[in-house]
């Protein structure tokens, strides 16, 4: 009998979780026995990747740049990761306001609407601003500041941190190239055998994929919010969709036109990742399943995976700049404001630099979302309207990001063969 594939169990996985979580949304006490039977299975699976996320980006990262052996062909390659990603990033903002200027979702909310929204999500729009205010104190530099931790052990025990483990995890693999090889190879021996550790480990965990990605479908569906409340929000969310889609089909024609890559290949190599990505709704957590899938499947080396797809992972959020993008422009349409173009080029500018600092879990594009309110002049109230949709668009923006990671480490692996 033929094995069925990872992403065909995936899919099964996520089909039945929504079956069943509209099955038992339908009758009294249902969605308190999914929330409470099934939705833990479901924490236990993110959790699992989660914790395994820090270790890999300690171990594929120094063992990824201890095989260099050049720190000239280590500069090369960063360069062109960090470009790329800012660049990107760049046509995934300007694609957002393209479609939500052309569809103009914002314009047909009703008052009535708006007030009820505002009202139902008020307390969580409020703690978002309270964290996006703590970020608009900070200085310039703070960013860079932030980049190098006091404390490696308090830093890589957050995952929020993750920048700062990249730092220490670079540094230290910079310095193994430096030092005399016969002094370094006891150390590198360890790295090589911690990171087979630890993609082993991923194997473990990813058969377990399945079941937990029903459960987070099935305790989705009956955590959603009022379905009347969602009819008012079906445009907006239809054009953050449409704008997703354009940067998928960006993605696809580069590769097969720049990169000559098979679409079905590469469709077929990511898509597990991408249906992590969808479940989870954090880069982080589909981070060890994104790599596998390059490097296995792909043909990505492990040199190039192994430091684009961490740094991809915290920096490269393609997918949350698009979202940026159209949910200011919505916002301000509701409140009937008309931004000018400086006003719209201030957007492209604060929201690439927000999606570059967002952090890969899900939902924390929302929290900068704020700054980029602020800078263009809208009112950050409106950040209630777009709450009760937040959750299951997320899980649309994460495939992007993922899908964005794996074409840069596919552009540098291209340029390292060259």
């Amino acid at each position: 009998m033929k094995k069925i594939s990872l992403h065909w169990k995936i899919i099964i996985g996520m089909f039945l979780g929504v079956i069943i979580g509209l099955i038992f949304s339908s009758f009294s006490g249902g969605s308190i026995y999914i929330t409470n039977f099934v939705k833990p299975f479901g924490t236990i699976f993110i959790n699992s990747l989660k914790l395994i996320a820090i270790p890999l980006i300690l171990a594929s990262l120094i063992k990824g740049i201890s095989d260099l052996k050049d720190i000239s062909k280590l500069s090369s390659m960063g360069l062109l990761t960090i470009m790329t990603y800012l660049t990107t990033t760049i046509i995934a903002v300007s694609i957002g306001l393209l479609v939500v200027n052309s569809l103009g979702p914002g314009k047909s909310i009703s008052d009535e609407t708006r007030t009820e929204l505002i009202n139902a999500y008020s307390n969580d729009a409020n703690e978002k601003r309270d964290i996006a205010e703590e970020k608009k104190k900070s200085g310039p530099l703070q960013p860079l500041v932030d980049l190098v931790p006091s404390n490696f052990l308090n830093a890589a025990s957050n995952n929020k941190n993750m920048l700062q483990v990249i730092f220490f995890s670079i540094l230290f693999g910079i310095a193994m190239i430096l030092i005399p090889a016969e002094k370094s190879k006891p150390v590198k021996t360890f790295f090589d055998s911690l990171n087979d550790v630890i993609l082993k480990i991923i194997d473990i965990i990813m058969t377990c994929a399945p079941f937990g990605v029903f459960a987070l479908l099935a305790s989705l569906i009956v955590e959603a919010p009022n379905i009347d409340l969602l009819k008012s929000l079906i445009l907006y969310s239809i054009t953050l969709l449409v704008g997703l889609f354009v940067v998928i089909i960006i993605y696809l024609l580069f590769i097969k036109i720049f990169l000559k890559r098979n679409l079905r290949e590469f469709i077929n190599g990511i898509l597990p990742a991408q249906l992590v990505a969808f479940s989870t709704s954090s880069s982080a957590a589909t981070l060890p399943v994104t790599m596998d899938r390059v490097e296995n499947e792909l043909g990505v080396k492990k040199e190039v995976s192994s430091f684009v797809l961490p740094i991809g992972a915290t920096i490269n959020m393609d997918g949350t700049a698009v979202y940026q993008a159209v949910a200011a422009v919505f916002i301000a349409q509701t409140f009937g404001l008309d931004l000018s173009l400086i006003d719209q080029l201030g957007i492209i500018t604060t929201a690439t630099l927000a999606s570059i600092g967002a952090a890969a879990v899900p939902s924390a594009g929302i929290i900068v979302l704020v700054i980029v309110l602020a800078q263009a002049g809208i009112p950050e109230a409106g950040l209630a309207l777009i709450f009760a949709v937040d959750r299951p668009l997320d899980m649309f923006r994460t495939v992007v990001n993922v899908t964005g990671d794996a074409m840069v480490s596919l552009i540098v692996s291209k340029f390292q063969k060259s």
